[in-house]
């Protein structure tokens, strides 16, 4: 007869390490996104000794970074092409990835907030 509690510690590996990424990324704003970075290479770490669950953390943690990552650049690089062909007419389109950046950190800290509550509730996260 096995005992549940050894299944349940099974079933819980790997939730400290994303409960500290999720916090890891909360704070990744005043760190100018450096704790995001450390963030999702412990995320990448833990995610091979996860199970159950919880591995659906570590795969939203990786997925939320990437994406937040590329929408930051993307908004960069349209930009710097409209400042090339426009020049100093375009610079007024700055506004715009300012905007979008912002968005960003808001949904970034959002998801994270609602990841950790989903972990400390023992839910997969979406």
């Amino acid at each position: 007869m096995t005992d549940t509690r050894d299944h349940d510690l099974v079933a819980e590996e790997g939730r400290p390490a994303a409960a500290v990424v999720w916090v890891l990324y909360i704070l990744s704003i005043p760190s100018a996104g450096v704790l995001a970075v450390i963030g999702l290479i412990v995320s990448y770490v833990a995610r091979g000794t996860g199970r159950g669950w919880i591995v659906s953390h570590f795969n939203q943690q990786i997925r939320i970074f990437w994406q937040s990552f590329w929408w930051h650049i993307l908004p960069w690089v349209v930009v710097a092409i409209i400042a090339v062909v426009f020049g100093p007419v375009g610079l007024f389109a700055l506004i715009i990835p300012l905007m979008i950046n912002f968005i960003l950190f808001v949904w970034f800290t959002v998801k994270s907030v609602f990841g950790l509550l989903a972990l400390l509730q023992a839910k997969p996260v979406s």
